[in-house]
């Protein structure tokens, strides 16, 4: 360097900011530290600590736990009152790259208008993999917690600290962050994602589901959905849970007589939620009161008690009995509904459904090829780090025959239910009527396969409904009733198959395929 450098980039995810980072960019722009190789940096009067706030769009996540605004805040506020010239940068979230290093320097650039070079900039940053880009770059390293001896707790440890109740986060994290923590009841919010069962590092209940093709088909069906629920819909406040991208709010939002309601959508999937505001700025939603949250009902309460007139759940219920603790949370998931309904409020429900006379031993007869396409039990291979486009064209290739006998590897193993499945012949299994249907309702998702076997759809009957709504407080509307889609089992489920009676081998009528569950809080 011919000049003194100018910046400090201080690339980072900075949940929480340490006593030890602050002393330490104090002394760095004192001229009291060295780089990663031991010389001394000095910087010239006025430099300032760039702080590069990484993964700015991706939130609600145990990877990233604490929503951008509120780390640019904490920053702000740690700095300000440290007396620490700095200046911050959001950076959206990007997949892991050796392009990365260009991608901060970039955004700083788009935002501040200031090109960060290696003869302005020194870059403070204590991982490895992380420095070492920036060197290639020829950028010149501080090298923060990495250069000491003792190496201090750095502020990733301090955050799952905080997210496992140890108090000793509080003695690590600067002042400041631990009164910005507590004022705005972060803890609580760290915790309930970081112990969140259902839900990965990345904020989706499978890494395995494309998105895109799950959005697209919800949003398809959003019309008849809509028809479906309208008639029992109540204005006033609208909660739709499992909104995915936002598109029963959408039918929703059109409607004359609800214009004065508020509607909110919230999903736990990160992407579904991305996916609904970008449409949402898009003006997509006619009504203007369309709010959009990432939360899980089963871990807290989302709204207030006796706040919502109308809650929405459709084809969400079989995916929370699927996650978790099964039944379980859906016992959970209906006490929390009747808590935020307002009395006289309703929540409909609608689903797929596990036939009557589950346990009935049956035949299931299915189409298979005599010269051998996966119909063997040789045959059956374990997808484990296939990828999905190769596992979707895989099982596609195979006869129906063949796809049961891939179903129960992996049904049981990614869902936790059974298929004991004991074949009579080449093309009959015998089985009980409730997995038959499971692996029926399951294989025609061959883009999401590995997916839909985390899945589990048959765990109710229609009297299973019933009695658990009615014991947590609810009426439940003569509207209700369980029904069979007729077209769907015309042109998905009996292709290629058909059910008979294990001991009398008389033809078994196919069973109701969903539920349609209007629930009411008294008074």
């Amino acid at each position: 360097m011919t000049a003194d450098p100018t910046f400090v980039l201080f690339p980072g995810r900075h949940h929480l900011v340490t006593t030890f980072q602050v002393d330490y960019l104090t002394r760095l722009l004192a001229g009291e530290e060295t780089d990663s190789d031991g010389a001394p940096l000095t910087f010239a009067p006025g430099a300032q600590v760039v702080w590069a706030l990484t993964s700015a769009t991706h939130s609600g996540t145990r990877r990233n736990p604490v929503p951008a605004h509120r780390r640019e805040a904490l920053i702000e506020r740690v700095a300000l009152a440290a007396g620490l010239p700095s200046l911050v940068v959001p950076v959206a979230d990007v997949p892991r790259s050796d392009g990365f290093a260009h991608t901060v320097v970039a955004a700083v650039e788009a935002s501040l208008g200031i090109r960060l070079t290696p003869a302005t900039t020194v870059v403070a940053c204590s991982t490895p993999t992380v420095a070492a880009l920036y060197a290639a770059a020829g950028f010149a390293l501080a090298p923060v917690e990495l250069g000491q001896d003792p190496e201090p707790t750095r502020p990733w440890d301090v955050l799952e600290m905080l997210a496992t109740d140890d108090p000793r986060w509080r003695d690590l994290a600067h002042p400041q962050t631990v009164d910005y923590v507590d004022r705005y009841a972060l803890a609580a919010a760290i915790r309930l994602i970081h112990h969140d069962p259902t839900v990965s590092a990345e904020g989706d209940l499978t890494q395995t589901r494309d998105y895109a093709s799950y959005s697209a088909d919800f949003d398809g069906a959003s019309d008849r959905k809509w028809e479906q629920v309208a008639p029992y819909v109540q204005p006033g406040r609208i909660v739709d849970l499992g909104c995915a991208a936002g598109g029963l709010l959408e039918r929703a939002a059109r409607e004359p007589a609800l214009e004065e309601s508020d509607l909110y959508g919230v999903d736990v999937a990160r992407h579904l939620v991305a996916e609904a505001e970008h449409r949402k700025a898009q003006g997509v939603f006619a009504n203007p009161n369309v709010f959009f949250a990432q939360r899980n009902l089963l871990r807290a309460p989302v709204f207030p008690d006796a706040s919502v007139n109308t809650t929405l759940t459709v084809a969400l219920t079989h995916e929370i009995s699927s996650y978790g603790d099964g039944v379980a949370d859906l016992r959970t998931l209906a006490r929390r509904i009747f808590e935020h309904t307002v009395p006289g409020g309703v929540w409909i429900n609608s689903d797929v459904v596990g036939p009557d006379g589950g346990d009935r031993l049956v035949h299931l007869h299915l189409d298979h090829d005599p010269e051998g396409d996966g119909t063997s039990e040789a045959d059956v291979v374990d997808y484990s780090g296939w990828p999905r486009a190769d596992v979707a064209a895989h099982f596609a290739g195979l006869s129906p025959a063949g796809r049961l006998r891939q179903f129960a590897r992996d049904f049981p193993a990614l869902s936790g239910g059974s298929c004991d499945a004991r074949w009579v012949s080449p093309g009959v299994a015998e089985l009980d009527l409730r997995t038959s249907m499971e692996f029926l309702y399951t294989r025609d998702y061959t883009e999401n396969y590995l997916s839909e076997c985390h899945e589990r759809f048959c765990d109710l009957t229609y009297a299973d409904w019933a009695d658990l709504l009615t014991r947590a407080g609810f009426e439940v509307d003569r509207d209700s009733r369980a029904w069979r889609n007729d077209w769907m089992v015309e042109n998905r489920v009996s292709i290629g198959a058909r059910i008979t009676d294990a001991l009398t081998g008389e033809a078994v009528p196919w069973p109701s395929t969903h539920v349609l569950l209007v629930a009411r809080r008294p008074g």
